[in-house]
């Protein structure tokens, strides 16, 4: 589904809860959360919500009631996003957190071949947080539900002596024989992904040293900030049954080779001569003696999409391919036989490192 440009969301940007005095509107400012309170927080989310006719019962009660789509199976994924772990709102603004925090959850259901339809917001705050930051992210969130035309149907707000977390709850429909799965690929599938890697991981960087330079490094920066989740490849994908395995690039170009190959029971080579990388992202890493190759398997963040196809399904995937147009699609590897996950480069073939994990990340360096 291409992306829909929509209406503005009411009250779009940061506003003050309202009172009515003498027929007219007076805001009342409060500079912190705890100051404004639950009840206000949350009538100032909700007052800027549209439901669309299949939501029988939104925000307001127990529990959200959705009519299921037509012949639809339902898609469920969550993630949740901690500040100091997942960004940081020393150089990440508001709405580009609120926006990384529903990108993500679509990135799975384009993951899966889903149409996106619904959302569920929960936020762990600190009492001391600024109430411009909760209005910063609303924007951000709205913003990208309003493009793929997500209900944001309910959530929960809740005091924490810890850091801001938000937490997303995503639904999405599709049709039986059009899910996608990790578990999927053969010996002799090809193996693409969609976009350009390591641009997210660059920006990221830039944000951490400072600030930009330049266009390119803004471009960088951007793609950290806001993700584009790859929801219609991953619907082209699934209704042209062009793919026999999918998966996002969440945690980085490794863990997702990983994944796929174990959930299919197959080995995997990669080619790292192949993989998209701009210009502008390998002059970064070679001005600042950085290992590309490493950040592109074990950095997260791209959300590209990255699959495999048959060579009997090459035909229904060059109708995706024309579908997609300027989208750059790559083919980076093949599917083997031998259960093991390898990088070829110019000092042969090398064990594929797992990726970024929670604990632990694993280095091109390390044994094993």
């Amino acid at each position: 589904m291409r992306p829909k440009t929509a209406a503005p969301p009411a009250f779009a940007g940061s506003f003050d809860l309202p009172t009515r005095q003498s027929g007219a509107f007076v805001f009342l400012r409060h500079s912190t959360v705890s100051s404004l309170g639950e009840r206000a927080i949350i009538a100032r989310i909700t007052s800027r919500l549209a439901m669309p006719p299949w939501v029988v019962v939104g925000p307001g009660d127990d529990a959200a009631v959705i009519k299921p789509a037509r012949g639809a199976l339902d898609v469920l994924t969550t993630d949740a996003l901690v500040d100091g772990i997942h960004f940081d709102l020393r150089f990440v603004p508001p709405d580009a957190v609120g926006y990384r925090a529903l990108a993500v959850n679509l990135s799975d259901l384009a993951a899966m071949g889903a149409e996106p339809r619904t959302a569920l917001l929960s936020l762990l705050v600190p009492g001391d947080l600024d109430v411009g930051t909760i209005d910063g992210l609303i924007d951000g969130l709205l913003t990208l539900a309003s493009q793929y035309r997500v209900a944001l149907i309910g959530g929960n707000i809740s005091r924490t002596t810890g850091p801001l977390t938000i937490d997303v709850t995503a639904t999405g429909s599709v049709r039986p024989r059009r899910v996608l799965t990790r578990a999927g690929a053969r010996p002799g599938d090809d193996v693409y992904v969609t976009g350009e890697l390591g641009s997210a991981a660059t920006g990221l960087e830039l944000l951490k040293a400072g600030g930009t330079t330049g266009s390119s490094h803004r471009m960088c920066v951007e793609r950290y900030l806001r993700p584009e989740p790859r929801v219609r490849a991953g619907l082209l994908l699934g209704r042209n049954r062009a793919a026999s395995s999918c998966m996002d690039l969440s945690d980085g170009l490794g863990d997702a080779v990983h994944q796929i190959a174990g959930a299919s029971g197959v080995g995997i080579t990669i080619e790292a001569g192949t993989l998209p990388v701009t210009d502008e992202v390998r002059t970064w890493h070679r001005e600042n003696c950085r290992d590309l190759l490493q950040t592109v398997m074990s950095a997260g963040d791209d959300y590209e999409l990255l699959f495999t196809s048959r060579p009997s399904q090459h035909g229904r995937f060059r109708s995706v391919r024309k579908q997609l147009g300027a989208l750059p699609i790559t083919r980076i590897g093949i599917v083997t036989k031998a259960c093991d996950v390898l990088v070829k480069d110019e000092r042969g073939l090398r064990a594929v490192p797992r990726g970024y994990a929670h604990w632990h990340v694993e280095s091109m360096n390390d044994e094993g």
